[in-house]
């Protein structure tokens, strides 16, 4: 007798949105006609999960010793540590100019919607920008854009996600170790050492507390990870 697998509700939100797309096409050229509508299942976010501190600063300096020139590796560790040390999105660090030097003890950020907010600068974190800052041929104008490509334009996100896919190769990382999950981690990596849900929301500038509480179910996720690792009866 043969058997079927049924698909998870992920799996079918991604056929039933090829499917979409084929239909949407077929009917493109036909005067009057509606766009499909087919609603599909309800897909449960995922639960993001952090990289442990050992890791990230394996990926850092991981990044930094595959770098072709010192700048470059400067620039690479400053860009990681702002994720991971300040909690940044990777757009947030590349739209970051001139205007933040000198640097003190916090930096000021404009996220998503234009919506400001300021968030502390640890001492790693800012001792790598002045390290970048200091090495770059490129300068740091006030107005212009602070971290560089090779060639002197704005520096683009996926060189990042590049240098850091390397590196979890190298190290036998798995797949969900990304640029962004090492914003994940400082969120976790906080709330596992006491924040409160209202100020990890402000640091990181979610419109809603509803965003952040995802966090709360990261932390849960860890403890279980942990409990079922140790525990001789689990």
């Amino acid at each position: 007798m043969k058997t079927y697998t049924l698909a998870s509700n992920a799996s079918a939100a991604r056929e039933l949105s090829a499917v979409r797309g084929f239909l949407d096409h077929v009917s493109a050229g036909h005067d009057g006609a509606k766009p499909v509508k087919i609603k599909g299942p309800r897909v449960k976010k995922g639960v993001p999960r952090p990289v442990a501190p050992a890791d990230i600063a394996a990926i850092v300096d991981d990044a930094a010793d595959s770098a072709s020139q010192p700048w470059i590796a400067a620039r690479d560790t400053a860009v990681l540590l702002l994720l991971y040390g300040a909690g940044l999105r990777i757009g947030e660090v590349m739209a970051l100019t001139g205007d933040i030097l000198p640097l003190g003890d916090t930096l000021k950020v404009t996220g998503k919607r234009a919506k400001t907010r300021i968030v502390p600068l640890i001492a790693p974190v800012r001792a790598a920008i002045e390290q970048y800052v200091a090495l770059s041929p490129y300068g740091a104008a006030s107005g212009e854009i602070l971290f560089r490509g090779a060639r002197g334009g704005p520096l683009a996100p996926e060189l990042i996600r590049r240098a850091v896919q390397a590196a979890r190769v190298r190290l036998g990382l798995n797949d969900r170790t990304t640029p962004h999950a090492l914003r994940h981690s400082f969120a976790t990596h906080l709330l596992g050492r006491g924040a409160d849900l209202r100020s990890l929301q402000e640091l990181l500038g979610h419109a809603s507390l509803s965003s952040t509480q995802v966090y709360t179910g990261v932390d849960a996720a860890h403890l279980l990870d942990v409990y079922r690792n140790a525990h001789p009866r689990a």
